[in-house]
């Protein structure tokens, strides 16, 4: 018993001395990141960036809050696409991943060869552009936001079937089906409750793909009124680099206003990434809940 405390410590110690530093090289970026956008411009421009401010400055955040009639509408549509899209992407990746787990479905291997197709093979932007712009017609709506590239994840089905596989058992299902139960009510009852862990985990994955995404409004997207919080923020960077060139000292010039365009674009990537960093908490305690559950129920 001695031995083997002696051994448990040490892989104690081990990981520690491995997930420590790896935690610390994780959060740096962050604490940079948020120093910066609250530096005076100057200082930081002459100085660099530092883990402490070394002359403390609000200017970024005031020029963020005159302009928050737009980003607070940018941050309610990214909010908006972020939880549709993550429920029903996670919805159809269930049932999707249900039917192709079920063994007496005839056509779960013509199913499972569509989606593995679609994970090995990809017609291109180009095609996707004209399919969606030409013959559904998204362009300027919110579905744009929502429907391409992201609705259905061939590997997010792979992952929940390979969980039903290995945690949900036959017997259980073959039980409700005795006692009558419908292929629909033995998912809504049975697989779902069970499978709480690899929804929420893919539910996390897909959310946060949603949030970050700017590439569907780049292409589907002309109406400003439409962007996202990340296409918003390109667009302000963007607009501060033009007003910082060359050019557009030429065209305005010398009266070109002075923006703090390193401490901005700081404070606008702290502003993209605040709400993942206020819900992620939440979500934490949700997922473990949910593998709690799981471990029981397995």
């Amino acid at each position: 018993m001695k031995r083997l405390k002696i051994t448990y410590d040490s892989f104690r110690l081990l990981s520690f001395a491995i997930l420590i530093p790896t935690l610390i090289i994780t959060i740096l970026p962050f604490i940079l990141i948020i120093s910066a956008s609250f530096t005076n411009e100057d200082i930081l421009v002459r100085y660099g960036y530092s883990l402490l401010p070394k002359r403390f400055s609000l200017d970024a955040y005031i020029f963020l809050l005159s302009q928050w009639d737009i980003i607070g509408r940018a941050y309610g549509i990214s909010i908006f696409v972020t939880i549709i899209g993550t429920l029903i992407n996670t919805i159809i990746s269930a049932g999707y991943a249900y039917a192709i787990y079920r063994k007496n479905n005839k056509y779960r291997k013509v199913l499972t060869f569509i989606v593995l197709f679609t994970l090995l093979f990809n017609g291109g932007i180009v095609p996707s552009y004209l399919m969606w712009t030409r013959f559904f017609h998204i362009t300027d709506t919110i579905f744009a936001l929502i429907v391409p590239n992201y609705l259905v994840n061939a590997i997010n089905i792979f992952i929940i079937r390979n969980y039903f596989s290995s945690n949900i058992p036959e017997a259980v299902i073959e039980a409700a089906k005795i006692d009558g139960a419908t292929e629909l009510r033995v998912f809504r009852v049975i697989i779902l409750p069970m499978s709480l862990p690899v929804l929420i985990t893919v539910g996390i994955m897909t959310g946060l793909t949603y949030w970050n995404d700017w590439l569907n409004a780049l292409y589907y997207i002309n109406n400003p009124k439409l962007y996202g919080i990340q296409n918003l923020l390109i667009r302000l960077i963007n607009n501060i680099t033009f007003l910082q060139s060359s050019q557009a000292s030429t065209l305005l010039g010398a009266n070109v206003v002075k923006l703090p365009s390193t401490a901005l674009r700081m404070a606008m990537a702290v502003i993209g990434i605040l709400p993942i960093l206020i819900a992620l908490p939440f979500l934490l305690k949700f997922i473990t809940k949910g593998m709690v559950m799981g471990a029981i129920k397995g």
